[in-house]
């Protein structure tokens, strides 16, 4: 199955085998979803909402399960953290928080980035946070500390599974660039695209990188 949302609030899950829908939709009846993120035992949806809300969604009955509000404006971004236990929000309020899902509670944040958080991303040991915005920033997970900062413009950005690769995106030149995050430089020449790169993600293993595109193509590096 696959979930998709839309800017009018609504939730739907699809069958890939037949692309037909499954049940009905579901609505967000406050303000429309600005950004959606499954959680890693496939269960449950946390979105990000116009009015600055998180809500963590049951995909089976598509119920809002908890509704967490912290973020002064529009949530842009949500990400989980690889046990499930926290989500992490991004807002154009130019803060990050990290929450707790059992509680509810804001145990990380707000922590100040300093412009609108367009993109935001857990490493896969959860050791760190990669946001974008103007610039592209490494925090710690647990600190919130300012780890490392890039002057790209890119989003989506994320991070390799042995946490030394940051892909960053380029959204005029159309390119997946590579970085070294131990020396902080580039690794090799930008990797480029026909069009716009829409999301990107690494496998498993980190041997290969995976990007779809606004031409209707998925380009595949090694």
């Amino acid at each position: 199955r696959i979930i998709t949302y839309s800017q009018d609030g609504s939730f739907r899950v699809w069958d890939l085998k037949t692309g037909k829908q499954v049940g009905e939709k579901w609505e967000d009846e406050d303000y429309g979803v600005e950004t959606i993120a499954l959680s890693p035992d496939g269960k449950k949806v946390a979105s990000g909402s116009f009015n600055g809300a998180v809500k963590l969604w049951n995909i089976n009955t598509g119920k809002v399960i908890k509704t967490w509000t912290g973020h002064s404006k529009e949530v842009r971004a949500v990400s989980w953290s690889p046990d499930g236990g926290r989500v992490v929000s991004g807002s154009y309020d130019g803060t990050f928080r990290v929450w707790n899902v059992e509680s509810g509670k804001t145990i990380l944040g707000p922590i100040e980035v300093g412009e609108d958080v367009r993109a935001i991303c857990y490493s896969p040991d959860a050791k760190m946070i990669a946001t974008t915005g103007g610039m592209v920033r490494i925090w710690g997970a647990d600190s919130g500390e300012s780890l490392k900062s890039f002057e790209v413009h890119s989003a989506p950005v994320l991070l390799s599974p042995n946490n030394r690769i940051l892909a960053t995106t380029s959204l005029f030149e159309r390119t997946v660039q590579l970085w070294n995050l131990e020396i902080n430089q580039p690794i090799g020449t930008p990797l480029h695209c026909q069009h716009r790169v829409d999301s990107a993600t690494f496998s498993a293993d980190g041997k290969f990188l995976v990007a779809s595109c606004l031409d209707d193509h998925i380009y595949t590096w090694d």
